[in-house]
Parts: C-alpha cells; sequence; structure tokens
C-alpha cells in the first residue's frame, strides 16, 4: 500500500508522540520509592529535630524540602516488629509477631511471655515489595532484614527478602563484638554503610529507566558501638559531648549515615530521577537510653515510653511537596503501605487489609484533617536489654495510656499511667487519678483494640512458689 511521504511524516511524528506521551504519562504516574530506615536513631538525635550536637546536613536538606512529622511512631519499641509492620501495613500485634527476633522469654519472672508469638515474617503475608513489583517496579533491599527466623544463613534463607517480593537484595549484620577491636584497628565499614550505599548506587544505574522501589536498612545506629577514631575524636572534643543526649561514638556513626543520604541523593539528581522520587527517612524505634539520654523523652528504645516509640520521620518528594513544612498528625509504621501504593496507583477500596491509613493528601494539602486519633502498642514480653516489662499502650488525641500486665494480672497497683503529651511529653505527671473518666475511655478502647485482633497475652507464672 502507497503511502504519500507527508502522511507517513505524520504517521511517524503521531506515533513518536504517542510513545512520548505514554512515557511522560507512565513517569508522572509511577514516581519512585526510597525508604531509608536507620537503626535505633532516637527522635532528637538530627539537627532538624533540634539536636546542636549531632551533624546531619543532607539529612536536614530532606526537611528543608518536605515534611517534617512530629507526631511520628515507630509500631514496636524494638525492631523486628516494626520492619513487619512497614512489610505489611498491619500492627505486629495482629500477626503476632511482638517482639524482636529471636527474642527472650525468662522464666524466673512474675509472668510468662507467649510462646506462640510469631518469630517470621510469614510468607502468605503479602509485603508492600510483593505488591509493587506487580505493576512493574523493580525492586531491591539492601541491609538489616531481621524478619527470618534465624538473622543468618541456611535458617534465614527460607524467609529473607527476595522471597517477600524483593527482586534484588543483600542482607547484612550488625559486627561481631569479638571482631571490634580487629575491624578498628582496620577502620573497616563497621556497620555496612559503604556496603549498603554502593549496592544502592548500582542499582540505581540499573533501574533508572523503570520505576523502582527500594529499600535501604541500615544497622547503625545500633551497637556495638564503633565508628572510625579520627571522626570520634571530632565529637569527643565537641562543646556539649558531656551532656547525657549526647554521644560522641554515636556522633561518628550518625555522621557517617547522614554521607550515605548525600551520596544518594546526589544520585538521583544525576540520573534526573529526584523530582518524581518519593524519599522516606525513618527509625525502626526510640535511641538506646544507655548509650544516651533520648530528651526530650522519657527512656528508650524497648519502652513503650515516648523515648521508645517517638521516632524521626522525613518524606521528601519534590514533584508534589512543593512547600517544605512541619505535620503534627500522628503517623507509624503502619501508614507507609498504605500511603506508597496509593500514591503508586493502587486500589485501596479494601480497608481492612491495612490497619494503617492512607496520609498523603497533606503532600499536596498540608491543611487537610487526617482522621486518625488513636494508635495502639503492644508488648507481652519482658526487655532484658532496656527493663522494659509486658505492657500495652495507646495513644488518642495528646492523650497517652500505658497498662502494665504484671499490676493488671496480680491485681496490685499502678496498672495504669496516663499522661498529657502535649503539656507533658516527658510523661512525667501520672494523670491517671485525676482524669479518672479519661483513663477509663483508653483503658476500654484498648481492651477493645487487644480483643479485636486477637493480641497474645501474658499470663501469670504459678511456677513461682510466691504464686503457688
Amino acid at each position: 500500500m502507497f503511502i504519500p511521504k507527508n502522511k507517513l511524516y505524520t504517521i511517524i511524528i503521531g506515533v513518536y508522540l504517542i510513545i512520548i506521551s505514554c512515557k511522560t504519562s507512565r513517569q508522572d504516574s509511577s514516581p519512585n520509592v526510597l525508604i531509608i530506615l536507620a537503626d535505633d536513631l532516637g527522635w532528637s538525635q538530627l539537627s532538624c529535630y533540634g539536636s546542636d550536637f549531632y551533624d546531619t546536613p543532607n539529612i536536614d536538606k530532606l526537611a528543608q524540602t518536605g515534611i517534617k512529622f512530629t507526631n511520628a511512631y515507630s509500631s514496636a519499641s524494638i525492631c523486628s516488629p516494626t520492619r513487619a509492620a512497614i512489610m505489611t501495613g498491619k500492627y505486629p500485634a495482629r500477626i503476632g509477631l511482638t517482639d524482636f527476633i529471636p527474642g527472650n522469654s525468662p522464666k524466673n519472672k512474675p509472668l510468662l511471655t507467649p510462646d506462640n508469638w510469631q518469630r517470621f515474617l510469614p510468607l502468605d503475608e503479602i509485603t508492600i515489595a510483593e505488591k509493587i513489583k506487580s505493576s512493574g517496579y523493580a525492586t531491591g533491599f539492601f541491609g538489616k532484614w531481621h524478619l527470618s527466623q534465624e538473622k543468618q544463613p541456611p535458617k534465614s534463607l527460607l524467609h529473607n527478602p527476595n522471597m517477600q517480593g524483593f527482586s534484588e537484595s543483600f542482607v547484612t549484620y550488625k559486627p561481631s563484638k569479638n571482631l571490634i577491636q580487629q575491624w578498628q584497628a582496620e577502620n573497616k565499614d563497621f556497620h555496612n554503610v559503604d556496603t549498603i550505599t554502593k549496592r544502592a548506587l548500582d542499582f540505581l544505574n540499573q533501574y533508572q529507566k523503570s520505576p523502582f522501589f527500594l529499600f535501604l536498612s541500615h544497622n547503625t545506629i545500633h551497637d556495638p558501638l564503633i565508628e572510625n577514631e579520627k571522626s570520634i575524636n571530632k565529637y569527643r572534643n565537641k562543646d556539649g559531648s558531656e551532656k547525657n543526649q549526647n554521644n560522641p561514638i554515636i556522633g561518628a556513626m550518625i555522621k557517617t549515615l547522614d554521607k550515605s543520604v548525600g551520596q544518594i541523593v546526589k544520585k538521583l539528581e544525576s540520573l534526573k530521577s529526584l523530582d518524581n522520587t518519593i524519599i522516606i527517612f525513618y527509625s525502626d524505634n526510640g535511641g538506646k537510653h544507655a548509650h544516651a539520654s533520648q530528651k526530650p523523652f522519657r527512656k528508650g528504645k524497648g519502652w513503650l515510653y515516648e523515648g521508645g516509640i517517638r521516632v524521626p520521620l522525613i518524606i521528601s518528594w519534590p514533584k508534589k511537596i512543593k512547600k517544605a513544612f512541619n505535620s503534627d498528625i500522628m503517623i507509624s509504621s503502619i501508614d507507609l503501605m498504605p500511603t506508597i501504593l496509593k500514591v503508586t496507583n493502587f486500589d485501596l477500596k479494601n480497608k481492612n487489609e491495612f490497619d494503617g491509613i492512607d496520609i498523603s493528601p497533606i503532600f499536596t494539602n498540608q491543611t487537610i484533617d487526617i482522621n486518625r486519633d488513636e494508635l495502639f502498642w503492644h508488648y507481652p514480653h519482658y526487655h532484658n536489654g532496656s527493663g522494659m516489662k509486658p505492657a500495652s499502650a495507646m495513644r488518642w488525641k495528646n492523650y497517652k495510656l500505658i497498662e502494665w500486665h504484671e499490676s493488671t494480672l496480680l491485681n496490685k497497683e499502678g496498672q495504669i499511667e496516663l499522661y498529657n503529651l502535649e503539656a507533658d511529653p516527658g510523661e512525667k505527671i501520672n494523670l491517671s487519678e485525676q482524669e479518672p473518666v479519661i483513663a477509663l475511655q483508653m483503658r476500654t478502647k484498648l481492651k477493645d483494640w487487644i480483643k479485636e485482633i486477637d493480641a497474645k497475652m501474658p499470663t501469670i507464672n504459678y511456677k513461682l512458689s510466691k504464686y503457688k
């Protein structure tokens, strides 16, 4: 069939425009997603969250171009449950994964912790990676996983990231304590920050022409505390190093983490991908109180006080978040999955699929009302590292209630604590007797929630002689 030259040109141009249009539409509708998860990083251990000791210029830039959340929480005060919540959008207690893996179950305590809690992320749980991969995203996970039955091979292999939707993955581990002196002498990649970063840069190069979901899960600043001596000395000689909330080794570790963030952002800029990449910087739980005070909050990792669960969260997306601002909405680990799926054009009609909510409307309208005034936590274990005892907690508006299961089950005093976090963020004034109506309402809500999700509960240890 003969086609006149002018019409042929028209057809070619038309096809070209269609291809360009489809490509542009694809890019517009398929933002890249990058999660950077720090380990044991406290709410106040970034300069953009008020620290005048820790240096975090690259992380601060994310806050200067995005949203800094002041009421962000981890779904647990320890790592594995929070990571499960990020992956599934569900409360850890609903899954039954309520302690760090493998956990510990001391037998000489007043309560027996549940024996049948979930010690790995079940393969039948649909993860965010599996969902987003099904729509054509390249998926990568590099770093600490902590959701397998065992941390290292061979037992870890059955439940590692590649079994949960990640096409590219590399799992790292914290340094062994007996290798610290050797590593210090050789100035090695102490907490795998360089390794994770290199893997991420290679991934970005490989998948620069397709939408991607990349999860960087750092081991730092988890103990053992170790870093380059030269960098540590800079912080030892810095004003404020004597304060309880400041730790020179942590300062050096955070500096290395911040450098990695800068390298990743620079790579995205060079690939012209930064504008349409959602960057989420987050922590899996609060900082360890034994290493540094979590001022202005009480206690730290392991505890259900604010120091253990209030964490830094920054979301940057230049294409949609046009002006930086702070948000005081309550947000938790369970919200990341529905939010990411919404902005990557998944249908969220089945609201019962997640415990979390989609908070993406504030990306383009910071004044919009997000219908959220409750969050819950459940920890039916003893945490040897911090001294935390079995408890559950909830936040309702500005109030926070903690129920201590030892006191409740043994019918002792001090069963609940109630705080007004707006007036008392350090949780110093227990209002349970001054505000009995609010305390009763919240305790009832918490009890109903525990029943609704079928949370596993501790029981009285009748083997102890005093309870026989």
